[in-house]
This record gives structure tokens, sequence and C-alpha cells, in this order.
């Protein structure tokens, strides 16, 4: 069976998460299909605030095999749907030096297709090297214990 969400697997690694909205996204028929799927790739996509609306750059999602020339653009941006006054406070926070809009997952919610949307702040190169020596760390005492409670 397909994913039934898309996850963007660089985006906690190099973004403190201050804050998660969901929001809906504007596809056309063969995006969906091709999303059902599990063909798509948001790692290096982002959001951005353009003339009062939201829309979102660089999400790849494959175009749908069975498609012919009725096919989309893989790369296009697509709009995404939310409140006005949702947008206009995502306006305000984005526009802080070092912050972004990430998105963090594509899924369904009710047979409709959602994002979710998180306004992140960029972590440094020493930040990045300290959870990765703080998860290795945790792997190491959890496999420790895994293999004492083995030898019992």
């Amino acid at each position: 069976m397909p994913p039934s969400q898309i996850t963007n697997s660089k985006a906690r690694r190099d973004y403190h998460i201050l804050e998660t909205f969901e929001a809906g996204i504007a596809l056309r028929g063969t995006e969906v299909k091709s999303l059902r799927q599990g063909r798509a790739n948001i790692n290096d996509a982002f959001a951005r605030v353009e003339n009062g609306e939201v829309f979102l750059w660089n999400a790849h999602i494959d175009e749908y095999t069975q498609a012919n020339r009725f096919n989309h653009d893989p790369k296009r941006s697509r709009k995404l749907l939310l409140h006005k006054a949702e947008i206009q406070r995502l306006f305000g926070k984005a526009a802080v030096k070092g912050h972004a809009l990430v998105p963090l997952r594509l899924y369904f919610k009710q047979g409709l297709v959602k994002v979710e949307l998180a306004l992140a702040k960029g972590k440094a190169e020493y930040d990045k090297r300290e959870a990765i020596k703080r998860k290795t760390a945790q792997l190491e005492v959890e496999r420790a214990i895994s293999n004492a409670q083995r030898r019992k």
C-alpha cells in the first residue's frame, strides 16, 4: 500500500519548529492521483506569502503515469488555502529575519490533501551537530539496555 503521507525529512533537522498550521492545497486531478501513489518530494520545498496569498514552491509531485497531454508540471508553484487572518499572521511572523515557512508533511484528511506548514527558525551548524550527538548517544544507551536485557 502506498504511503498515506509524504514527509519532509530535512525540516526537523535543519529548523527549530516554532508553530504549525494546517492548510489546504489547490491541486490538479493528476497531482492528487500521483500523491495517492506516494510519488512526491517536499524536502526542498518552502512557502512564501505573496500578494495576500500563500504559495508552496519547489514541491515536486511526479507526473501521473497514466495521464497523457493533460499532465501537470511537477515543479509548479501551488496555492495554499488558509484563512485571511492566518495569512496575515504568517506574513508578520515569516517576515522576521531567519524565519521560514516550511512544509512538514502532505497528507490526506477526509479525502482532501492537506499540508502541515511550520513557521520555523533556521538552525546553526553547531546546533545540527549537537542534535546528532544527542541522538547518537540516546541510541547507544538504548542499545546497551537492550543488550543487557538479552543477557539475563
